[in-house]
């Protein structure tokens, strides 16, 4: 059992790696801590067992359990019994949101032949939870707006800005028109918000097989892939502008919080929108005429993909009933037994759209069986020094509603007291994603190291690079190969790390394994445990290999002396995006000034088909050199003081400090995080704070790096670039003062 009064500190942990004889370094600790800390992960993994997380998804996956449902509400009380039961102060946390469910969805083509879509999951033969009808939700995009419309249709590709691009060369208008839009590309919610900016009044999004059907593999119950009538739900609304109850921006929403009406959330789409399979897509794009559509547009079904308009002609109507319903977050705590005011908060959502046995009961799963285990050491009279917060989320699928809104509830005291965020989702089979804080790469990759593949016996980080090597291949391979770190992926969104790291600034990483294992079934009622079983994980190893990996992970920033922040690896990505975005910016000046001289000299027009419409490219503007000297100059000071802070932990090495200036460090340290945002948030949204990473305005999902310096490049904003170049530097150069400041505590 370890005993940490009796520790003594070497402040070479900060951000050097102890190394004995025969043991590898381990982050954040000395060398005799490092091998309590081994033996204390030894007992940790000799306890997990594959047969609860296949038994617990079995109970939480039996039922649909959709925010606000019955069986929300039983697992949410299950999963209370089972944290108290291992010994974690133990509360469910209620907050009352919006989330409106359908009450009306009809979708037909009225011309040029008449066909109802039937909107409909049946049931398959050996999947007894996909027969469960009456509890299922229906098929639907949540947060999209009542509507009532009938229009020609539009085939639109993915709907992203550079499709409608597209669209114009041929002479395309989606004005006054539906657009279709297959599933990929960006995240579901940019597509209606794009063919609302380009006039369309409603957006149909369905799955194409060429993703997830029949073009990857055999269809389910056969195989792992989408069959024909599989759908994916989801929310549609605008979550790049904020996430959470889309009533309470900001505030928590708590029963008495001030709300704004419905027709005032922002979030909420403007025009209806409805997703489908591809069995009622392929009437649709199958009658559809006018041009071929470009060939990467070009899905799996059987059909020539044309763009229309006409001669189809398509009525959508979209009813929903606008409930308020309650939410329930579990919050389970295990007190630290010396810095109980320094959280390290762990969290997983268990909220689905249907049974969700992959997304989210996968992840939540290792998550309980982690905690478990943990608190098996507890028992023993083992005690974190830090305290260790287990979540488990609720209404994270219609908007990361549960983390965003306990986040903005607590916000006063996270921003005291939260240290770190570790975030798990969806996992199977395959290979470790890291991705997070570059203030915790070096930490992660140790991580990985430190853990066992199941399938290969070597360390899930090993197997990690191997498949960049061989997969990614081209620079990011050869990387791979010469870099001691594997290079983390940075944070957007579309889990509950969001409010956390991007509204917050705390330290945020999210975990997970696959890339194996076909995933048809995503938010659809086939998201089952026979499914998952019989695909996605047999066994759950890698549900095993998920719990070690967060467990390590947790375990060693409680424990750590002080906290294995590192800011080289920091400094080096930041000096990355500062590359990017000049050569985003010397990029579209080429670009442009090429585009502009083929439009001078009429080859557009010459090599177009004259059978088939085509307008050529309006010239742009010049794009002007932009001055960066302000980002260049604060990735310089932040290289200084990352490579200060380093030699100074070298020269501390072997004498220890005071617990008190641990303290102190911890703090400082933390603090780095939250310099890399701004309270006034970012333009246009202020519920974004950081000015390293956010996701995209029009990705959704996927991350924008230095976002406001990026998306204004992007958009020819020449005025807010060099506004977000001088604030986006002021961000980097109060990190750097940040960790100057460790530094002296240091020295």
């Amino acid at each position: 059992m370890r005993t940490f009064s009796i520790l003594v500190v070497s402040v070479l942990s900060l951000t050097l790696l102890s190394a004995t004889a025969g043991e590898l370094p381990m982050r954040g600790f000395s060398d005799s801590e490092a091998a309590t800390e081994r033996a204390l992960e030894a007992r940790f993994d000799q306890q997990l067992n594959p047969g609860n997380l296949d038994a617990w998804m079995k109970r939480l996956s039996a039922r649909p359990h959709h925010l606000g449902s019955d069986y929300d509400r039983e697992n949410a009380e299950f999963l209370a019994s089972l944290f108290k039961s291992w010994g974690y102060q133990t509360r469910i946390e209620e907050f009352t949101v919006l989330f409106p469910t359908p009450k009306t969805r009809v979708l037909e083509m009225i011309a040029p032949t008449r066909f109802t879509a039937s909107l409909a999951e049946p049931p398959v033969e050996g999947d007894s939870t996909s027969s469960q009808q009456s509890e299922q939700l229906p098929t639907y995009n949540a947060y999209s707006i009542d509507g009532d419309v009938t229009a020609p249709l539009v085939y639109v590709n993915y709907g992203v800005p550079a499709d409608y691009e597209e669209l114009d060369r041929r002479g395309i208008d989606v004005k006054g028109k539906i657009a279709i839009a297959r599933y990929g590309g960006s995240w579901r919610g940019i597509k209606p918000k794009v063919a609302a900016e380009h006039g369309a009044v409603g957006t149909i999004i369905y799955s194409d097989p060429a993703g997830d059907g029949y073009a990857q593999g055999d269809v389910y119950p056969k195989g792992p892939y989408r069959n024909s009538n599989g759908v994916q739900r989801g929310s549609v609304q605008d979550m790049p502008v904020y996430p959470g109850d889309p009533l309470t921006p900001g505030v928590g929403a708590t029963k008495d919080a001030k709300r704004l009406a419905i027709k005032d959330a922002v979030t909420i789409t403007r025009i209806p929108v409805m997703p489908i399979s591809y069995s009622d897509a392929q009437p649709l794009l199958a009658a559809l005429q006018g041009p071929m559509a470009p060939e990467s547009w070009r899905g799996g079904l059987p059909i020539s993909y044309r763009l229309g308009p006409g001669p189809v002609t398509v009525h959508l109507k979209v009813e929903s009933n606008w409930n308020m319903v309650p939410l329930r977050d579990v919050i389970a705590v295990m007190p630290g037994s010396e810095r109980p005011d320094e959280w390290i908060i762990r969290g997983n959502h268990h909220d689905a759209w249907v049974n969700g046995a992959e997304d989210p009961i996968s992840g939540l799963v290792s998550l309980l069986e982690e905690a478990r285990s943990v608190g098996e050491l507890a028992k023993t009279g083992w005690k974190p020094k830090r305290t260790i917060v287990y979540a488990a989320w609720d209404g994270e699928e219609p908007g990361l509603i549960g983390s965003t809104e306990w986040a903005e509830t607590h916000a006063d005291e996270l921003e005291k007291k939260a240290a770190v965020y570790i975030n798990s989702d969806t996992n199977g089979r395959g290979f470790v994603n890291l991705a997070g804080s570059h203030t915790l790469e070096r930490f992660l990759n140790e991580v990985a190291r430190d853990v066992n593949d199941p399938e290969k016996n070597i360390s899930v980080g090993e197997r990690e690079r191997a498949r960049r090597v061989v997969q990614d291949g081209g620079d990011d391979g050869r990387e791979a190969a010469k870099r001691k770190d594997l290079r983390i992926d940075a944070l957007g969104s579309g889990s509950d790390y969001t409010p956390f790291l991007q509204h917050l600034g705390i330290a945020s990483i999210n975990l997970g394994y696959g890339g194996e294992n076909g995933n048809g079934i995503y938010h659809s009622v086939y998201d089952s445990y026979a499914h998952y079983t019989r695909f996605l994980d047999p066994g759950f190893a890698y549900g095993i290999a998920l719990a070690k990996t967060a467990g390590r992970t947790t375990l060693r920033l409680a424990n750590a002396s002080v906290l294995p922040f590192e800011f080289g690896n920091l400094a080096d990505t930041i000096d990355r995006y500062v590359a990017e975005v000049q050569k985003l910016s010397s990029d579209m000046r080429e670009e442009t000034a090429r585009t502009n001289e083929y439009i001078k000299s009429n080859y557009y027009a010459s090599v177009s088909d004259p059978t088939e419409t085509y307008v050529p490219p309006k010239s742009k503007p010049e794009v002007p050199h932009l001055n960066f000297a302000p980002l260049q100059n604060a990735s310089e000071r932040l290289d200084e003081s990352a490579r200060k802070f380093t030699e100074a932990s070298e020269a501390r090495s072997g004498r220890p400090l005071t617990d008190a200036t641990q303290r102190a460090v911890d703090q400082t340290m933390i603090g780095v995080e939250r310099s890399l945002g701004r309270s006034e948030g970012l333009p246009g949204r202020p519920w974004f704070r950081h000015f390293i990473y956010a996701p995209g305005q029009y990705t959704g999902y996927g991350v924008k790096t230095l976002p406001v310096v990026r998306e204004a490049i992007e958009q020819r904003n020449w005025k807010q670039v060099d506004q977000g170049v001088r604030d986006t530097a002021a961000a980097i150069e109060a990190a750097a003062t940040q960790i100057d400041r460790a530094t002296e505590l240091v020295k």
